[in-house]
């Protein structure tokens, strides 16, 4: 039966509560942040703790790559949902998902002239089966741990809740941005002190949200 410690208990739930609330694990920052750590490699210890008793996975070269594994009553782990069960063949597993690139005013989002190219990617990097990737322009949402270049993963949805980080449409620009919305005003918030929020009324028409992100893709070195 695997045992965790109180603090590690805790990780756990932050992990599990950050998912759930916007779609992401959190970064080693935010996990020291939050219980008061004096680094992110306390809590780069922390998870590797938890990975050796495997009640998570950590993926080498994305950002954020933390994965819960769940826990039985019998104290072992698998692997979270069952759509992450082993399939046959290690290519099975494989998503194709299309790299959304400019977006014309008006016309879906996944309409094939948007298509840049399709990747096929492991499924497990996600913590919900996306529709397309994204690439990320800019650097609004540095402090959320999503960079210029890198690859966001998307499920489309047509609304969201407050905190979650999503995708939507301002006329012919797509942006990512943390949703917030108050009665009929909709903020998309940055994770930058140095960008302004954008702010409109939910009726408006050139608005919508296209999805929301549910893990991210970058390319190391």
């Amino acid at each position: 039966m695997i045992k965790l410690t109180a603090r590690q208990e805790q990780i756990l739930n932050l992990i599990r509560e950050a998912i759930e609330n916007t779609g992401f694990p959190p970064t080693r920052a935010e996990i020291a942040a939050e219980l008061g750590f004096r680094s992110p490699n306390a809590a780069e210890e922390h998870l590797q703790a938890l990975a050796r008793k495997g009640a998570i996975e950590i993926s080498p070269g994305t950002s954020r790559g933390i994965r819960l594994r769940e826990m039985h009553a019998d104290g072992s782990a698998g692997r979270l949902g069952a759509r992450q069960m082993a399939l046959p063949h290690p290519a099975l597993m494989q998503l194709s998902l299309p790299l959304v690139g400019r977006v014309a005013a008006g016309s879906p989002i996944l309409a094939q002239e948007h298509i840049e190219i399709t990747y096929s990617v492991d499924p497990v990097l996600f913590s919900a089966k996306p529709d397309f990737l994204l690439k990320v322009r800019g650097m609004s949402m540095r402090d959320a741990g999503i960079l210029d270049g890198d690859l966001l993963a998307v499920k489309k949805i047509d609304s969201a809740k407050n905190g979650q980080i999503v995708v939507a449409r301002l006329g012919d620009d797509v942006t990512v941005k943390r949703y917030k919305k108050t009665g009929s005003l909709i903020e998309l918030l940055p994770e930058n002190p140095d960008f302004e929020p954008i702010r409109v009324d939910s009726g408006e028409d050139n608005f919508a949200l296209e999805g929301l992100a549910v893990g991210l893709l970058r390319a190391w070195g």
